[in-house]
């Protein structure tokens, strides 16, 4: 199994068209996808981006479902630009730990950010010291299934939060979450609303499509 991303970015005049069409075919594509071999599969709208994520066997061939492509080529002919195809982001960071195929054990944390010109090294060296202090330990959460991917400029993460370890933060992890969060702003931009509780600014929250 394949965890793969892809990435679009909308046209202003075709935004709203596009996801009224595909929160319509959102079931469909569900259906289709898990036939077509791809599970766990979503796409998710901030700004004018959508991002898609999904555990894939097997490339999807839409050739393999001509109603759904029937279907979507409409929706999607000269609506956006690709900026990363599925299968071509770089993966940036990890943390697996045990996924939960029961999905309402999870809650999803799903963000964009934009890095700044230079600096996607610096990113995932970050990172690489983070998997390298937790080491081999497969944690029970709270994080689950939990990848960072990059392309063209963008930071997409997928997260399944463990709902049995949400709390109400501690002091020092509040402290935590600051000082990292303000570190990380060093490199890159909020595309999402994940820190504008840390920074004051305003940014738009992430929904799913499908």
């Amino acid at each position: 199994m394949q965890r793969k991303t892809f990435l679009l970015e909308l046209y202003p005049d075709q935004q709203s068209r596009t996801l009224e069409a595909l929160e319509a075919l959102g079931p469909e594509i569900q259906d289709n996808a898990a036939r077509l071999g791809v599970d766990n599969f979503s796409i998710w709208s901030v700004s004018n981006l959508l991002c898609g994520y999904g555990e894939y066997e097997n490339d999807i061939d839409l050739d393999a479902a001509p109603e759904l492509r029937e279907k979507l080529e409409p929706v999607m002919d000269g609506c956006a630009e690709v900026i990363c195809p599925t299968g071509s982001m770089r993966l940036m960071y990890h943390d697996i730990g045990i996924v939960r195929q029961d999905k309402s054990l999870i809650r999803h944390r799903v963000f964009v950010t934009k890095l700044k010109n230079g600096c996607a090294e610096e990113y995932k060296r970050r990172h690489d010291a983070l998997i390298k202090a937790r080491g081999d330990a497969v944690r029970e959460g709270p994080d689950s299934n939990f990848t960072i991917w990059y392309g063209g400029g963008y930071i997409f993460g997928y997260c399944e939060k463990v709902r049995a370890f949400d709390h109400d933060m501690t002091e020092e992890e509040r402290r935590e979450t600051i000082a990292w969060e303000k570190r990380q702003l060093e490199i890159m931009d909020w595309v999402t609303d994940d820190v504008d509780w840390i920074t004051g600014e305003k940014h738009e929250a992430i929904r799913r499509i499908v």
